[in-house]
């Protein structure tokens, strides 16, 4: 299995930034047998990162590999489009919420 890796836009220590931070990782840890790589980057810190990645709001997660690179902009408490995004669906899910992609406006 390939190492998914993401990276995860944040803007300080904001309630919205740490909320997503433990939606994150609350998510894989209902998948301990999968790989990946997590960033984490302050836009405060490092905008230069962020001016990359053209990040215009705050939390944002992206999922570089496997390509294509996907976001997902908010606190990440939607595990439907987390779920879908990251690409952890069991083919159960899958089936079931396949029809849901791209629903949501704050998911890329």
């Amino acid at each position: 299995m390939v190492t998914l890796v993401f990276e995860l836009f944040v803007t300080g220590r904001t309630r919205q930034s740490q909320r997503a931070i433990q939606n994150l990782r609350a998510y894989f840890a209902d998948f301990p047998d999968v790989e990946y790589e997590l960033t984490i980057i302050d836009v405060i810190e490092q905008p230069d990162r962020a001016e990359e990645r053209h990040i215009l709001a705050t939390p944002t997660l992206i999922r570089l590999v496997p390509p294509p690179p996907l976001r997902i902009i908010g606190d990440l408490s939607d595990r439907e489009i987390v779920r879908q995004t990251i690409g952890l669906l069991s083919s159960a899910d899958d089936s079931s919420n396949h029809s849901h992609q791209g629903e949501d406006s704050s998911h890329e």
